[in-house]
């Protein structure tokens, strides 16, 4: 099954569900950023929150940028992501390795601490863009996104985000949102809580085959889910161009400009996102200098 993300209405359109296979996605974030198994897990969590949130927004040009600076090993995780949506990101620290927790699970806590901060930035087109902060409960990114949803957007949402990594990359990876219209009932609510706790791990769940709408219908209790959206198709992609890091590096102060020149007669820069690296000669560094001039 490929990736892609549906958007379902439960018990009589009184309850949102969007969910997302994202494991594609995660796999190609896993070879480029070479990440050890705990990192892919953390990290592919983020991606698929992201690209959930990433295509609620409205506009083709709104963009997300979500930054999990949490006190453990992995350091800070940064994804991005448009409406399409189209994510990317890096890890500060690709190749942390924990033993497993008291589970036999990935520890994705522990990588990433249970204190810090989820910084949520959304440019809708406005004059300020909206920033949302708040702390880092647990570091499972599951709870702490669910917490950031009743926190800083007052909503009560379920999340569930999941990967399940062996020695071959990832099996599987993906993730559910569900929330409460204002005019469900507490024994609707109640009973979704309740088919969550029966569901199980969205990972195992995706692992088995099953397919988006199993998934809803696993996690709401109601058999009669309407699909309101589909043909959503999530991808990794860097849109990293020599164009844009020249652009980078007209914004560098002269001196450093010609300290590059003089000492090393050419740069080399690496994109954070997809490791790509661009070079730069002499004469073209030459040239980004003469034109601040």
């Amino acid at each position: 099954m490929s990736d892609k993300i549906l958007k379902f209405l439960a018990y009589e359109r009184k309850i949102s569900i969007t969910c997302a296979n994202t494991t594609e996605l995660v796999e190609k974030a896993r070879k480029t950023h070479d990440l050890s198994p705990v990192a892919t897990a953390a990290f592919g969590r983020l991606l698929t929150i992201a690209t959930i949130m990433g295509n609620e927004m409205k506009g083709e040009k709104n963009k997300l940028t979500i930054q999990m600076k949490g006190n453990g090993p992995l350091g800070t995780m940064l994804a991005t992501a448009n409406n399409y949506p189209i994510v990317k990101g890096y890890v500060a620290n690709p190749i942390v390795d924990l033993p497993l927790n008291d589970m036999g699970k990935l520890d994705v806590g522990g990588a990433v601490g249970n204190a810090g901060f989820i910084n949520v930035i959304k440019d809708i087109g406005l004059k300020e863009p909206y920033i949302g902060i708040c702390p880092i409960i647990s570091g499972e990114i599951a709870e702490d996104f669910a917490e950031y949803f009743a926190k800083s957007e007052q909503k009560n949402t379920a999340v569930a985000l999941g990967v399940l990594v062996d020695k071959n990359g990832v099996k599987s990876a993906g993730g559910y949102i569900i929330t409460p219209m204002p005019d469900a009932t507490n024994e609707e609510i109640s009973q979704v809580e309740q088919a969550i706790f029966k569901a199980g791990a969205i990972s195992k769940m995706l692992d088995k085959n099953l397919s988006l709408i199993d998934i809803a219908k696993a996690v709401t209790g109601d058999e009669n889910v309407e699909i309101i959206e589909e043909n959503i198709t999530p991808l990794y992609e860097c849109d990293c161009s020599k164009e844009n890091m020249e652009n980078g590096l007209a914004t560098l102060d002269k001196g450093v400009l010609k300290e590059m020149i003089e000492e090393d007669g050419k740069a080399e820069l690496t994109c954070h996102f997809c490791n790509k690296k661009y070079n730069f000669s002499k004469e073209e560094l030459e040239k980004i200098l003469e034109e601040k001039n």
